[in-house]
C-alpha cells in the first residue's frame, strides 16, 4: 500500500519509519526544505513520561487567572477575538475536574511508557546517536504547595508503572549535584530513573537517513494546500513545489501529522480538530563551566521549564502562549528563561551566547493526542501531542503504522476512529467529535 504522510516532524517521520517497517511504500511532504524544522527543531530535549500531569488540572483555573496580563508568566492566554481560542479555553475548563485529570494522565502514562520502550528498542535496532542521556528526569521544587501538589499525581503515575520517586532536597542535590547552590532554595523533588533526554531534532535528521536508505521518499520544500475528497475517501492531495508549480500527489491511506497546521487542513473535510497553538520557547546556551552546568535531565515544575543537557549544550524549554498563529519571539518570556537559569546555576553557561528560538506546539485542551483514523477510511491522524512530541513519538508513530495496517495498537490507549471505541475526542465532551 502507499501511504502519504503528510509533515516532516517527529511525528511525521517516525510514522513514516513504522510504515515501511511493515512493507508500504511511503512517501513524506513537508513545506520546509530539511525535516524537523519547526515544532521539533529546539524542544526541550526530554523523553519525559513522568510529565504527565497536564495543564488542564483542578490548580490550574485560579492560576491561569493570577498570569493574565504578565508576560512572563508559565502559561500566558493572551486573548483574541478568535473563536477557535475561546472554544478550545471553554473546553480545557471541562478538563480541569479532578476526574478528568485522573483520566488524562492515564492515557498520557500509558502512551508514554510504550513510547519510551519503542524508543529504546528502535536504538538498539539500528544504533541511532543523538545525544541522548538515560540519566532519568528529576523534578525540583522550590515551593512547598507545589511540591506538596505534586504527591498525588506521582502516586498515581507509579500505580500506571512510571516509577516517578518522591525524595528529598538532599537527595535530589545527591543525584544531580548542580543543583547544591540552591539547596537552601529546594522544597523537595520526584525522580524517575527510566526517563530520557536527547536532541529531537538530530533525532529526525538521522531517522530520515535511514528511511531513505531504506527506500521512504522525502519531498521537501513541497507546500501542502488541501486534501481532496472523492467518493467517500480522499483522493490526493495538493502541493506546490519549491517552484511554485502545482502537483497531484495520490496514495491508498493518507496520515496527518502537522502539528498545529493539522486543523486547517482537515477542516474542510469537516473534520474538527481540537487542537490550538501555543508558543513554546527554548533557549540554548553553551556550557562555560561543565563542573556547574547540570547532567541529569530537570524539570522546574513552579516555572513550567524543562533543561536538558545536549553534549556541549544546555537547552531549556518552556512556557505557552496562546496567542493564535503568531510566531514572534517576544523578549520578555525570552529573558525571563535565561533570568531562572542563571539563578539556579549561575556559572555554568555563557548567557551572553544564548540562542532563542520558539515554536508552536499542537495543543489539545486535555493535553492527550489524537491518534487513529478520521471518519473517511483512508485518512489518519498522528497530531495534538502537545508539549510531549518528543516523548510519544515513537509510540504513535509505531501505533499509527499498526491502525494503518489493520493491525490493533500494542498499547491500551484511547485511539480514535477504532470499531471498539467511540469516535469522541479523548478528553472532551461527546459534542466535540474527529468527524
Amino acid at each position: 500500500m502507499k501511504v502519504v504522510v503528510l509533515g516532516a516532524g517527529l511525528l511525521g517521520v517516525t510514522s513514516a519509519y513504522f510504515l515501511r517497517q511493515q512493507g508500504h511504500e511511503v512517501v513524506v511532504i513537508d513545506r520546509q526544505a530539511t525535516p524537523a524544522a519547526e515544532t521539533s527543531f529546539a524542544n526541550g530535549g526530554q523523553i519525559s513520561v513522568s510529565h504527565a500531569e497536564p495543564w488542564a488540572n483542578p490548580s490550574a483555573p485560579l492560576k491561569v487567572l493570577q498570569w493574565l496580563g504578565k508576560e512572563d508568566a508559565p502559561l500566558l492566554f493572551r486573548l483574541r477575538a478568535d473563536m477557535r481560542q475561546w472554544l478550545w479555553g471553554v473546553q480545557f475548563l471541562r478538563e480541569c475536574t479532578p476526574a478528568r485529570t485522573r483520566h488524562n494522565i492515564q492515557q498520557i502514562v500509558q502512551l508514554g511508557t510504550y513510547s519510551r520502550a519503542t524508543l529504546q528498542q528502535l536504538r538498539r535496532d539500528i544504533g541511532i546517536q543523538y545525544d541522548q542521556r538515560t540519566q532519568g528526569i528529576l523534578h525540583f521544587y522550590t515551593n512547598a504547595a507545589e511540591f506538596e501538589a505534586a504527591h498525588a499525581p506521582a502516586a498515581q503515575m507509579r500505580e500506571l508503572g512510571c516509577e516517578r520517586q518522591v525524595i528529598s532536597a538532599d537527595e535530589a542535590v545527591r543525584i544531580e549535584p548542580a543543583l547544591r547552590q540552591v539547596r537552601h532554595q529546594l522544597a523537595g523533588a520526584t525522580f524517575t530513573a527510566e526517563d530520557e533526554s536527547g536532541d529531537a531534532n538530530q533525532f529526525v535528521r538521522e531517522l530520515v537517513k535511514h528511511c531513505e536508505a531504506d527506500g521512504v521518499h522525502f519531498r521537501m520544500s513541497h507546500t501542502i494546500t488541501a486534501l481532496r475528497e472523492a467518493g467517500g475517501s480522499i483522493d490526493h492531495v495538493e502541493v506546490t513545489d519549491a517552484e511554485g508549480r502545482f502537483l497531484r500527489i495520490r496514495g491508498d491511506a493518507y496520515v496527518v501529522a502537522m502539528g498545529s497546521l493539522s486543523p486547517l487542513l482537515v477542516k474542510p473535510l469537516g473534520i474538527r480538530l481540537p487542537i490550538y497553538p501555543a508558543k513554546g520557547y527554548s533557549v540554548t546556551i553553551p556550557v562555560a563551566d561543565a563542573a556547574l552546568a547540570h547532567q541529569v535531565s530537570l524539570t522546574d515544575d513552579e516555572y513550567k521549564l524543562v533543561f536538558s543537557r545536549l553534549g556541549d549544550r544546555l537547552r531549556i524549554a518552556g512556557t505557552a502562549e496562546l496567542n493564535g498563529y503568531d510566531r514572534d519571539l517576544n523578549r520578555v518570556r525570552c529573558e525571563a528563561i535565561v533570568r531562572r537559569v542563571e539563578a539556579l546555576f549561575p556559572g555554568a553557561g555563557d548567557s551572553s551566547q544564548a540562542q532563542f528560538w520558539t515554536g508552536l506546539r499542537p495543543a489539545t485542551p486535555s493535553n492527550v493526542p489524537i491518534i487513529g483514523r478520521s471518519r473517511l477510511p483512508n485518512l489518519y491522524l498522528n497530531t495534538g501531542h502537545g508539549t510531549l512530541g518528543w516523548t510519544h513519538a515513537c509510540g504513535s508513530g509505531k501505533s499509527i503504522a499498526r491502525i494503518v495496517g489493520g493491525h490493533a495498537p500494542e498499547v491500551d490507549f484511547a485511539f480514535v476512529g477504532l470499531s471498539s471505541r467511540p469516535t469522541t475526542v479523548v478528553g472532551l465532551q461527546p459534542s466535540v467529535r474527529v468527524s
